[in-house]
């Protein structure tokens, strides 16, 4: 790829395993006469001697400084201002901020609009810049009697998340492995109330306890309302809207395996109860009374070490519209991290699949619908939110950057979006799923219904994941994948490593439905997906949803799967997994142990061509970063 700017417009080229892709964005005068020449590897313009301008910011700089080198600014947001003030005067081309290494702590999100494009943002040579959405918890004092400390909560706090020594805490559990979670014992769909045995440590009140289900493909966060003990029972009710939904929904629903047919009922843990604060490493916040408590590992002095809490949900945010997107804004060498998210702890979480939650959900009396005659159920999702989120953009690039300490999703190209990249970067220590690309289903669009929009520009095309590390994501939603991307097309996904995931590595795909939509020509080619399915099964390390003609997933490797005891059913797992309405698609030339693969309900169309452990040691050893 020739990173080299123009005027409005931007060239690169993409040569890899015969395949080649050229994105041309071609420079016009917007003053006068205009010539390219390039400078130091990148593409200077010079308009009557007006060239890049540099601005340099610095943990310790000062957002009333000059930007200069010598007084660099304090902060990205006022590089950013001065940048769009600099292209506004026309005193300035194009404009390169240049970061400092150490931290950026955010009080807000970062935006970057339609009038920010043509900036590259990138850490000064050898740095290593992070933007923080975090705040230290400070004050922390051993409480008397226990093994546990306490530290007064930050102002007007809330978090789900805590890192001490950039390493993940425990939210304080009933169980301290997963192996030993126990079964619920029975559901009430007419009373709503779920029966859990009474073992183990029980609360004395409901207090914040939520209860988290292994629902087949997904979990289910539901704040406990009420518990009432009887016998050797609970009897758990829970809070709205999450309450109703877990309920009514019909899949991904609680396994009752009265029939002896699957393996047991579905496995759960309580959390979030100050007395489930029994082992080093766990924590739990009051946030009634103000106090966060934790119970320090082995060797950590809570006078010295760091203690973080996200406090922002969004750190950066590239919004522009239909009509006026932000367009060559480019990421190179910055971290992002300790982003929170809020939304299980006030309404619940029930999500669908791939950590789209459910709005509402029911099962239709009479199934059917306009797309498919068979269909029981509806359904309307939302989407967890992004710490770097892109929405109507073209040509955007991450290089080189790091997101790591991450509640939800780490980066998300939510619609409109085209000609953009993701190289060479890692995504780790991550809640939810990695990278995301693409609609799924807007609140108002029923979820299995096929979209295709009468604006091309909705939709994410055009778009280059290449040579990424993704490792350590999906540790908190286990339903969340590595890599996904929804109602897309012309989508590369290439060269990248997926592992240490709960569920699904690499997912194209949604609305399970053969027509065709929106969705085709994407390619999922030269990917290392292992050490995938750690919580969830019904899984696959490569998985596809729905009609996409012209889609090849061609020389991946997919090896080392998980077996966790608590799967609904130990079978229901494959290397690759061709689910519901998957059509016109074709998989060739890719290695894996055994031809374990998944063909549910497909449509038409689909080609498989040389795929197992036969497949050449050559494909084997070149997957993954090159």
């Amino acid at each position: 790829m020739l990173n080299q700017y123009f005027s409005r417009g931007y060239m690169w080229f993409l040569k890899k395993s015969n395949l080649y892709i050229q994105i041309g964005l071609w420079s016009f005068l917007r003053w006068g006469v205009v010539s390219c020449m390039l400078l130091s590897g990148r593409a200077v313009m010079a308009q009557s001697g007006i060239g890049v301008a540099s601005i340099w910011v610095a943990p310790g700089g000062s957002d009333g400084a000059e930007g200069t080198a010598a007084s660099p600014l304090g902060s990205i947001g006022a590089a950013v201002r001065k940048a769009r003030e600099l292209q506004r005067l026309h005193l300035a081309s194009g404009v390169h901020i240049w970061v400092r290494g150490g931290e950026y702590v955010l009080t807000e999100t970062v935006f970057i609009r339609p009038e920010d494009s043509g900036i590259v943002i990138e850490a000064a040579p050898g740095e290593l810049p992070v933007l923080s959405g975090g705040e230290d918890v400070r004050g922390w004092r051993r409480v008397k009697g226990a093994a546990y400390w306490e530290a007064d909560l930050p102002a007007g706090s809330g978090f789900r998340q805590l890192w001490v020594d950039g390493k993940k805490a425990v939210r304080a559990r009933d169980v301290n492995r997963d192996d030993d979670m126990q079964r619920i014992i029975s559901v009430d769909k007419k009373e709503r109330v779920m029966w859990i045995p009474a073992s183990g440590i029980v609360p004395k009140a409901v207090g914040q306890m939520e209860l988290v289900i292994h629902q087949m493909w997904a979990i289910a966060v539901l704040r406990v309302k009420t518990m009432e003990r009887v016998g050797d029972r609970l009897k758990l009710s829970f809070r709205e809207p999450e309450g109703h939904i877990e309920f009514e929904h019909p899949w991904p629903a609680a396994v009752i395996d009265s029939g002896h047919k699957q393996n047991g009922n579905s496995a759960y843990y309580l959390a979030n109860a100050l007395e489930f604060l029994d082992e080093p490493g766990e924590w739990y916040a009051d946030f009634q009374k103000g106090k966060v408590y934790y119970w320090p590992r082995a060797g950590e002095d809570l006078n010295k070490v760091r203690v973080v809490a996200p406090v922002l949900t969004k750190l950066v945010e590239v919004q522009g519209t239909p009509d006026r997107p932000v367009s060559h804004v480019e990421w190179r060498g910055i971290g992002f991290s300790y982003s929170g998210w809020m939304r299980p702890s006030e309404q619940g979480h029930v999500p669908l699949q791939a950590g789209m939650y459910l709005l509402d959900a029911y099962k239709l009396k009479i199934p059917g619908t306009p797309d498919k005659k068979g269909l029981e159920n509806q359904a309307w999702i939302g989407r967890p939110p992004g710490a770097v989120e892109v929405s109507y953009a073209n040509d955007i690039r991450f290089v080189g950057c790091r997101f790591e300490h991450l509640a939800s999703t780490g980066l998300d190209f939510i619609r409109g979006t085209s000609g953009d990249s993701v190289s060479r970067c890692s995504f780790q220590d991550i809640g939810g799923t990695g990278l995301q690309i693409g609609v799924y289903s807007d609140p108002a669009f029923e979820t299995h219904l096929p979209y295709n929009p009468s604006d091309g520009r909705e939709v994410c095309h055009d778009e280059f994941v290449l040579n990424n590390t993704v490792r350590d994501v999906t540790n908190e939603d286990w339903g969340c994948v590595g890599i996904s991307a929804g109602y897309v097309h012309d989508v590369t996904i290439e060269h990248n490593e997926v592992s240490e995931v709960a569920y699904s590595g690499i997912c194209v795909g949604w609305g399970w439905t053969r027509t065709v939509n929106c969705m085709k020509n994407n390619k999922i080619l030269g990917n290392y997906v292992h050490h995938y399915a750690k919580h969830m099964f019904d899984v696959g390390g490569i998985y596809t949803l729905s009609a996409q003609p012209g889609t090849l997933i061609a020389e991946n490797r997919i090896d080392s799967i998980y077996h966790p005891v608590y799967a609904h059913d130990p079978k229901h797992w494959f290397y690759f997994y061709f689910d519901e309405g998957s059509s016109y698609i074709t998989i060739r030339d890719n290695w894996c142990p055994e031809e374990k693969f998944m063909h549910n309900a497909n449509g038409p169309g689909n080609t498989w061509e040389n795929n197992g452990p036969m497949v050449s040691d050559k494909i084997k050893q070149k997957a993954g970063v090159h």
